[in-house]
C-alpha cells in the first residue's frame, strides 16, 4: 500500500509555494501516474477524496484534472468518472494517426513488420531520445498499408534500456498497437507526441517498399513520443506517399 501524498499547501516546512496550488496538485497527480499508482484503465479517486488527500479545495483539484485531461494524461467518461487512458486501436486512430484519404476518411492501417534489429544510437536518435551516443537501441521498420496499398514506411528507434527483453516475436505478434505493447509490456505510457514535417523523395529501398518510382515526392514526418514529464520514449521517421492520402490534424483554438 502506497504512503499518502503530502498536503500541498506546505510541501516543505517553512518553504512557501511558488506555483499555483492546482499546478502542484497536477504535479503530484502526474507523479502518481508515473509510479503506477493509477494503472491504465483505472478510474482515479473522486475529486472529494483527492481534495482531502492534498488538503485543497475541490475546485482546485478539478482545475488540475482539467489540465491533465487537456494533455491526454487522463480521460473523462460522461457519467462514469475520470480514467487513466488505455492504449488501443481507437486511441491510436483518433489521437496519434494523422494520415487520411483525400475525402477525409480515416481507417486503421494494416501493419507489416519488415525489419527488427538491435543496434546503437546514432547522434540523431540519441538527441531525440535523450540517451548516450552509442547506447543500445532497437531499430524497427514497419510498412503500413491502407486499402491494400503500401502508403507509409515507419523507421522506429527505442532505447534498449527502457524496453528490456523486447524480442522480434513479441513486437511482431503483439495483439494490439505498438503503444499498447509499450504500456502493457513495459509500463511505458505514451501521452503525447511532437512531429516535424518536411518534403523528401523516395530512395530506391523506400520506393520498392511503397511500390513507387525512385525520387517520388514523399512526406517525411519525424515524431518523438513522450511519456509523463515529457520523457522521450520513441523516435520515429515516417515516409508517406501522399498521392492519394494527406496529413490531417485538428487543433483546438483558444
Amino acid at each position: 500500500m502506497s504512503e499518502p501524498s503530502p498536503r500541498i499547501d506546505a510541501p516543505f516546512p517553512g518553504v512557501p509555494l511558488v506555483a499555483p496550488l492546482y499546478k502542484e496538485a497536477k504535479r503530484q497527480m502526474t507523479q502518481a501516474l508515473t509510479r503506477g499508482e493509477w494503472r491504465p484503465g483505472d478510474a482515479i479517486p473522486a475529486e472529494r477524496r483527492l481534495a482531502e488527500r492534498y488538503g485543497i479545495s475541490i475546485g482546485t483539484v478539478r482545475k488540475a484534472i482539467d489540465e491533465l485531461v487537456a494533455e491526454n494524461m487522463l480521460i473523462r467518461q460522461q457519467g462514469r468518472g475520470t480514467f487513466v487512458p488505455r492504449h488501443n486501436r481507437d486511441r491510436l486512430l483518433f489521437y496519434f494517426f494523422h494520415i487520411v484519404a483525400e475525402d477525409g476518411a480515416k481507417v486503421y492501417p494494416v501493419v507489416r513488420l519488415h525489419a527488427f534489429a538491435a543496434g546503437k544510437a546514432d547522434k540523431l536518435a540519441a538527441d531525440r531520445l535523450a540517451i548516450a551516443l552509442g547506447a543500445p537501441v532497437f531499430k524497427i521498420r514497419n510498412v503500413l498499408s491502407l486499402s491494400d496499398r503500401p502508403v507509409i514506411v515507419d523507421d522506429i528507434v527505442i532505447a534498449g534500456a527502457r524496453f528490456p527483453r523486447l524480442t522480434q516475436r513479441m513486437f511482431g505478434e503483439r495483439p494490439s498497437t505498438i503503444y499498447h505493447l509499450y504500456q502493457t509490456g513495459f509500463g511505458v505510457s505514451v501521452v503525447r507526441t511532437t512531429e516535424r514535417l518536411r518534403a523528401t523523395v523516395a530512395d530506391a529501398e523506400i520506393a520498392a517498399l511503397l511500390q513507387v518510382e525512385s525520387d517520388t515526392p514523399l512526406l517525411q514526418i519525424r515524431r518523438v513520443a513522450l511519456t509523463y514529464n515529457d520523457v522521450p520514449v520513441e523516435f520515429r521517421v515516417s515516409r508517406v506517399n501522399t498521392q492519394r492520402y494527406e496529413y490531417w490534424s485538428e487543433l483546438g483554438g483558444s
